[in-house]
């Protein structure tokens, strides 16, 4: 049997797990937007050359326009995972300790970081070194204020330090991105993922922002063409099309509402501020298999037998199948 709780969207595994199963699966397992951005068949992608440094440069201004960045250098990654693994190679400080809950990669990256909890932070932002957390977080979808995030930051400089954030989810949110509040030099970077908001994890396309030097150093690591001329293009189009971004906020926020009272009504209370999934509190392991066996893949978790993420259904009649397989125990 797969190991449900390593990671989200293993939508081929439950298909063989769960034979019974006929029609389609309903994945509620990731977190990813299902409502995708809509204009890749509006994009020509020339195949046949190299992509292009200045392709790649215009991406990484517009990323940074959306991102709202003043000052930073911001470096386009085939990916926020490769991002993470590539922090052990920036020379950050010890003490390396990361936030848990958290993204299992998190606590992979530095082969001696500790784990903490959010009422630590304070404290050990006081004692240097660097500290990784995500924000909003995953997968509980708690969302630190700027405030807070900069009062971190402030004291870890303080003391040499360094704060990693992984923004992986903020895009749902019109507001909560550290980065507007900080300058150029700030000891600080900011991770940011592209496919998570907008519905194209499959373009494996993300950002590190920080003080310019950093960055150029961390260029330098990827060398020639990190990214295909596909991700380039998508991502330049995508982080373009404002009146998608804000049309896409407000139908999550829709959506989200929804789920919550669908699941109130059976008994549920769903935690998280992240308009792309909710935490709940339950029999989790229980409640997995019994959803599955009706095709919907959720989020079980090791380390906490009584939590179930589920991503936010994009249409009416996913919530009633779900509402209807909730109502089926």
């Amino acid at each position: 049997m797969p190991d449900w709780t390593h990671h989200g969207g293993r939508l081929s595994q439950a298909m063989a797990a769960f034979p019974q199963v006929s029609g389609s699966w309903l994945d509620l397992s990731t977190g990813i937007n299902p409502d995708p951005w809509d204009g890749i068949d509006r994009l020509r992608i020339d195949w046949r050359r190299l992509p292009d440094e200045t392709d790649l440069a215009l991406l990484e201004q517009v990323a940074a326009v959306h991102f709202g960045v003043q000052g930073h250098g911001v470096l386009a990654l085939p990916g926020t995972e490769l991002g993470l693994r590539g922090l052990s190679m920036l020379g950050l400080p010890a003490p390396f300790r990361h936030v848990a809950p958290g993204y299992r990669t998190h606590g992979e990256i530095f082969a001696d970081s500790r784990a903490i909890d959010y009422g630590a932070l304070a404290q050990e932002a006081g004692q240097g070194g660097t500290i990784l957390l995500a924000n909003p977080a995953n997968p509980d979808g708690r969302l630190m204020t700027v405030a807070e995030l900069v009062a971190i930051a402030h004291k870890l400089a303080a003391k040499g330090g360094w704060l990693v954030v992984d923004e992986a989810f903020i895009d749902a949110h019109e507001r909560g991105s550290l980065l507007p509040a900080l300058d150029g030099d700030a000891p600080v970077v900011v991770l940011r993922s592209f496919g998570k908001f907008f519905g194209l994890a499959g373009v494996r396309l993300g950002f590190a922002v920080g003080p310019q030097a950093l960055i150029e150093r961390w260029r330098a690591m990827l060398g020639s063409w990190p990214l295909s001329a596909a991700a380039i293009a998508i991502g330049t189009a995508a982080y373009g099309d404002a009146r998608w971004i804000a049309a896409t906020r407000q139908r999550l926020s829709e959506r989200v509402a929804a789920l919550d009272a669908m699941l109130v009504r059976h008994g549920l209370r769903a935690t998280g501020q992240s308009p792309l999934f909710r935490l709940v509190e339950c029999n989790a392991a229980r409640l997995f298999d019994r959803l599955a066996r009706r095709g919907i893949l959720t989020r079980p978790f090791d380390y906490a037998p009584c939590w179930l993420r589920l991503g936010v259904p994009a249409r009416a009649d996913e919530l009633d199948r779900l509402d209807r397989a909730l109502a089926d125990g």
